[in-house]
């Protein structure tokens, strides 16, 4: 299935998960993610299953002054 993953398109098994996409683009702590513009909280990474043509987007937090 394809998933968009921070403005990228990719493909992912079906029945992956928000884990599985933040594997596909070996993101690194810390970050948070969002589905379709609903955030996940990381608990729910392994059990939330993507669908063909969601947006999933992972935020770094940003520091500065």
């Amino acid at each position: 299935m394809k998933v968009t993953i921070n403005k990228r398109e990719h493909e992912l098994p079906t029945g992956a998960t928000v884990a599985d996409a933040v594997a596909a683009i070996e993101a690194r702590p810390p970050f948070a993610a969002a589905v379709n513009t609903q955030f996940v909280p990381k608990a729910q990474y392994p059990r939330h299953v993507l669908k063909d043509g969601d947006r999933v987007e992972i935020i770094s937090p940003v520091t500065g002054g």
